[in-house]
């Protein structure tokens, strides 16, 4: 909140009243790069509002307008609103996370999540079917050492920094990119653990069940309305869990983070038999 307060005495003169109580509230900062959402209404002001956000954060080089992803590949829609540039280096829980956000996705609003997911693991075999640019994969094999961690991506930009943050953060004696759709992709019962950290994971839950070995743990996510947060993820695991003659034994429900209005990112922990 303090954040918005200053952006708003830095455009209070330069904008109405009813302007400035459409001000973002907040926004994400990754490496040198600001991400912020404009509210419809106020887009004509996308200039003054990357300019006012460089003035508070002179370290970073550029503002980006984020508009969201697309398709298959979660590709970003962004702009430029102010500086220049769309690649950096961003740093969490001491792993470096190379990316150009105009090509690759990156949430800070899951931070609390990869900090578990970093320490889970041990001795384990891994596959997380939606790796990115290796925001599971990598803290996973810094932190908890797994024996091993096969890392899918389908998005050829993402592979390609996914590629290169293992290089980074020297875990390649852990992990094991490969590229293509995890459909495909995935071992089949081969591993302990499963990362399914996509909101497109439920159409593939038939081939994530089917890598877990007896009594492998599931993390699946899923945007969900609250209402069905307790529900839904758990039936739909289930459901796919029978499909393949498999037994689900819920271990966990988790709020990741609030979504939209009404909608939660949330991850089940299961085991499988």
């Amino acid at each position: 909140m303090r954040g918005q307060q200053l952006l708003v005495s830095r455009l209070s003169e330069k904008v109405s009243n009813v302007e400035l109580l459409l001000l973002p509230r907040r926004w994400q900062l990754l490496g040198e790069l600001i991400l912020v959402h404009i509210p419809c209404g106020i887009n004509h002001l996308k200039y003054e509002i990357g300019q006012g956000l460089l003035e508070l954060y002179p370290r970073c080089k550029s503002v980006i307008w984020d508009k969201g992803i697309e398709g298959q590949v979660r590709k970003p829609n962004i702009e430029v609103i102010a500086g220049s540039g769309t690649k950096t280096i961003h740093r969490e829980n001491k792993c470096k996370f190379a990316l150009d956000v105009s090509r690759v996705m990156f949430s800070s609003g899951n931070f609390a999540e990869r900090i578990r997911m970093s320490k889970l693991g041990f001795a384990e075999d891994v596959l997380d079917m939606f790796s990115g640019i290796g925001q599971f994969p990598v803290p996973m094999a810094k932190y908890s050492k797994p024996r091993t961690i096969t890392a899918i991506e389908i998005n050829k930009d993402a592979f390609f920094y996914l590629k290169k943050n293992i290089r980074l953060n020297d875990v390649c004696d852990i992990i094991e990119p490969l590229f293509g759709d995890c459909a495909q992709e995935s071992p089949v019962n081969s591993v302990d653990r499963v990362i399914m950290g996509s909101f497109e994971a439920y159409k593939y839950l038939e081939s994530g069940i089917k890598a877990i070995k007896p009594g492998g743990i599931l993390h699946y996510h899923e945007t969900v309305p609250i209402q069905l947060a307790r529900t839904r993820p758990l039936t739909r695991v289930v459901e796919a869990a029978k499909k393949l003659g498999k037994k689900v034994e819920a271990l966990e429900i988790k709020k990741v983070k609030n979504f939209s209005p009404g909608i939660w990112h949330v991850v089940l922990d299961a085991r499988i038999n």
